[in-house]
């Protein structure tokens, strides 16, 4: 099963959560910066049980979204 949805805390992100055999997939992007659609993370969900991000990923996609933003406006 295939998803999008946009993680709680996060404006203007949203996640892809995408099944493929056994195992879990998550691709995290940014939409409505600048002219591009920024990449901003994606990973195999490793625990088998419930869907908490762990913090070290939320941290990356934190960082990187930042970073992003800052790309965003430079480029304005």
């Amino acid at each position: 099963m295939t998803g999008s949805v946009e993680p709680k805390g996060f404006n203007g992100v949203f996640e892809i959560v995408s099944d493929y055999q056994t195992d879990t997939y998550r691709t995290v992007y940014a939409l409505k910066l600048s002219n591009a659609i920024f990449i901003l993370h994606a990973f195999k969900k490793k625990s088998k049980s419930g869907i908490k991000t762990p913090k070290q990923n939320i941290d990356l996609i934190k960082e990187r979204l930042k970073k992003a933003q800052e790309i965003a406006k430079e480029q304005q």
